[in-house]
């Protein structure tokens, strides 16, 4: 099994003006986190605008990645769907080459029973030659992937944790109290990565590490090592930060800080838009307060 922890960074996609995927961005970006603090990397996420990109555009971003990476760190791929079949299918045929891991996430959209979750994730790790992590996000998907049924699935031996992001610590604190050993549960929530640890999780995958590789860093760290006081402090320092770049959607926040530090454009495409001036004027003020300025 894979032995991921810490602070994974589920990476933007930087677009040209023109809308094209940019390159030359995506590989400062990746150098931005390799140098801070992050642990591993995941590609073609939520946050990477996935479902606006086209199939050929998922293969040449995981293999720019995957080149610029050249192993330094672990890499975990998006591959989600909500027609199991095509997914099995897409996994099955799928080369995974480079790739440590497959993050799926709950189907979205035909909102099934916990029955048919643990079908379709059983289909899934059955259909991937690499280790599958489990992605729980009910305000996305609009099913919820219980604590009961995601204990079934850590038997499972093709899959090897859950990054949950459902926002009900009751429910993880199920799942860390019941879950077998060699399971992982990472946060998939910035705001709750201080609560979520503390209670024995291994670890986040971040949106506000793209920007702040070091400093969400820091606090990831600390508290993993027990740390708590000094990673209380680090955590209220970020709070504002962690808000404000979710208060017009993701990627736009992250990305209009990105932006504001020179890695990428703040450019998003359709159905999403980018973060309107208040909130850059914000974000600006947030990362002044954290004494973090442009390159």
């Amino acid at each position: 099994m894979i032995n991921l922890s810490g602070l994974g960074i589920a990476l933007v996609t930087p677009f040209t003006d023109n809308g094209k995927v940019d390159f030359p961005a995506l590989q400062r970006l990746v150098e931005h986190l390799i140098s801070g603090s992050c642990d591993f990397l995941v590609v073609l996420g939520t946050t990477a605008e996935t479902p606006t990109l086209t199939v050929e555009e998922q293969r040449l971003v995981l293999d720019f990645v995957i080149e610029i990476n050249a192993k330094r760190k672990s890499i975990v791929v998006g591959l989600a769907g909500n027609n199991t079949a095509a997914l099995c299918e897409r996994i099955e045929n799928f080369d995974l080459a480079g790739v440590d891991a497959v993050l799926s996430a709950c189907p979205h959209y035909n909102k099934p029973t916990q029955a048919g979750l643990l079908a379709h994730f059983t289909a899934v790790a059955e259909s991937s030659n690499k280790p599958v992590l489990l992605y729980n996000v009910p305000s996305r998907t609009g099913c919820n992937l219980e604590a009961a049924t995601t204990i079934s699935l850590a038997n499972h031996p093709n899959i090897f944790g859950i990054k949950e992001a459902s926002g009900d610590l009751t429910q993880i604190d199920f799942i860390l109290k019941n879950r077998p050993a060699n399971f992982l549960v990472f946060s998939g929530d910035d705001a709750l990565t201080l609560s979520m640890i503390a209670s024995g999780s291994d670890g986040v995958i971040s949106v506000i590490g793209n920007a702040l590789p070091n400093i969400f860093g820091e606090m990831v760290h600390q508290v993993l090592f027990g740390q708590i006081i000094e990673a209380r402090k680090s955590h209220l320092d970020l709070v504002d930060a962690i808000e404000a770049i979710f208060s017009e959607g993701n990627p736009s926040g992250i990305k209009a800080m990105l932006e504001h530090l020179g890695i990428c454009s703040s450019f998003v495409r359709l159905p999403l838009v980018p973060a309107s001036q208040e909130l850059k004027d914000r974000l600006y003020k947030c990362l002044a307060e954290l004494e973090v300025v442009p390159s």
